[in-house]
């Protein structure tokens, strides 16, 4: 499952989910992430995060395209939609199984919610997994136990190393930083860990540029590189904007939704101001 890069060649991404209007916040991410595709003389892609069926929304799907066009952020087409890309995933998980990185594991419906989008949209990183599931020694399951949900089993006590662009050297624990993380659903639908892996590589991004809230998702999708036999990527995290109350930006921000502030009359530049 391996996929070749130009050499010299920026491909960075911009991945929305549709599950609500785009606040600032996001404003802010992706126009670092079109000012760097820019700087590189490369190009930028847009990718729809709609693997949640019960959240995303096509209205939303409109909304941001709209939002980024008038932002002035310009992309190439076409538009990727992970909700069309199940096919590439069950392979990818596949692999994993067949590898022996990955197991069954009987998860909480809140480990099951919690695995459908990043960590960022709205709810805390995913905590230590406690190993209840995890199998004794190196024991693996190598083939598909039906009706379960699956883990990568993280290698206890392995610093994950990796230079960001933005912030510098990073370094998470196995074990201590982050546990064993969910890929796998017993429905068929994998996790944004899983996703967000598969499809950079599919793509060809070259450089990845997301909020700061996702460094330890780096670690996470760094094994899963590794374990695909897929090429790294860059990153560049850039800070979180916060409101009044030091609180991060986030969907439920309905009054810094950029559709909000556009309805207000603020322009194109009264906003790109307000980024900072």
């Amino acid at each position: 499952m391996t996929t070749k890069k130009k050499n010299n060649f920026y491909a960075g991404r911009l991945a929305p989910s549709p599950t609500g209007l785009l606040h600032l916040g996001h404003a802010a991410t992706f126009w670092v992430a079109y000012r760097r595709a820019l700087e590189h003389d490369g190009m930028l892609l847009l990718r729809n995060e709609d693997l949640d069926p019960q959240r995303s929304k096509f209205e939303f799907v409109e909304a941001m395209v709209e939002d980024l066009a008038w932002l002035g952020i310009a992309w190439k087409p076409p538009m990727v939609s992970q909700s069309e890309r199940g096919a590439l995933y069950r392979v990818a998980f596949e692999q994993l199984l067949e590898t022996g990185f990955v197991y069954p594991c009987n998860c909480s419906r809140k480990d099951l919610a919690r695995m459908m989008h990043a960590p960022h949209e709205d709810v805390d990183d995913e905590p230590v997994y406690d190993g209840r599931c995890r199998p004794v020694g190196d024991a693996l399951a190598r083939s598909l136990v039906p009706g379960m949900n699956y883990r990568f089993r993280v290698p206890d006590g392995e610093a994950v190393r990796f230079v960001d662009g933005n912030v510098g050297p990073q370094a998470f624990t196995g074990g201590v930083d982050f546990g064993d993380f969910l890929v796998w659903r017993k429905d068929g639908f994998p996790s944004y860990q899983l996703a967000c892996v598969v499809d950079d590589a599919a793509m060809g991004i070259t450089e990845v540029v997301r909020g700061a809230d996702l460094l330890k998702s780096t670690a996470r999708q760094i094994l899963l590189q590794r374990a695909l036999g897929l090429p790294g990527v860059s990153y560049f995290h850039t800070p979180l904007m916060v409101d009044e109350h030091g609180i991060r930006l986030a969907k439920r921000h309905d009054a810094l939704a950029i559709r909000t502030l556009r309805q207000r009359g603020l322009s194109r530049e009264d906003v790109l101001a307000m980024l900072g």
